[in-house]
This record gives structure tokens, sequence and C-alpha cells, in this order.
């Protein structure tokens, strides 16, 4: 799953959660934006933050309420709560459990 920030010449940028139903990766993807616009999409859309050009803190409950109700596998919800889990055990889940701290990729690699 990621949450990516497109936009173009002539367009507003926009977020959107896409491959909800891969929880086996997670990063924020920007296609045509500066950090600027990145940063103001994300929190505009109560998504997260952008904190550099390279890491992002995704809201985690924001992102679930995205991503569950277009989920098509039937165990999502057990997937994502072990995503989670993992993301604590690898220090990349802020103290309190709201945000997931996660890498930004070119969206045309995602």
């Amino acid at each position: 799953m990621f949450v990516e920030v497109i936009g173009g010449v002539d367009e507003r940028p926009d977020a959107r959660v896409v491959d909800v139903d891969d929880l086996s990766r997670l990063h924020l993807a920007l296609g045509e934006v500066t950090d600027e616009e990145a940063a103001e999409v994300l929190e505009r859309s109560g998504l997260g933050r952008l904190q550099d050009s390279t890491t992002a803190f995704l809201d985690a409950a924001a992102l679930r309420a995205a991503a569950e109700p277009r989920a098509t596998a039937p165990n999502w919800a057990e997937r994502w709560d072990a995503m989670v889990a993992g993301a604590r055990s690898k220090g990349h889940l802020s103290e309190d459990g709201a945000s997931l701290q996660v890498r930004v990729v070119s969206a045309a690699g995602a």
C-alpha cells in the first residue's frame, strides 16, 4: 500500500491511497509535485506530514480509514495489525502509535 501524491502542470495535486491490499510495503510516492505541494496536500487530506525529501509520517488512523473500506482481502484487518506491529518493532511507529514513518519514493517507481 502507498499514499500517492500526484499532480501536473495544469492540475492541483491530490493524495490518494492505492494498492490497499498490499500490506507488505508502505511508502509515500510523489509524482510531479514539489516538496511544498506534497506537504500541503498531505496535511490538507489529513493523511500525514512530510518531514523532508526522504521521510514522511502518515497518520495511521486516517490511512486505515481511507484503505479498509476498499480492501478486498478477507484477512485485511489482521494483516494491517501485523504491518503496524512490524513498524513498531523497527522503530517506524510513533510512541503513541498514531503515525507511521515511511520512506518517500518517486511515483514512477511505486
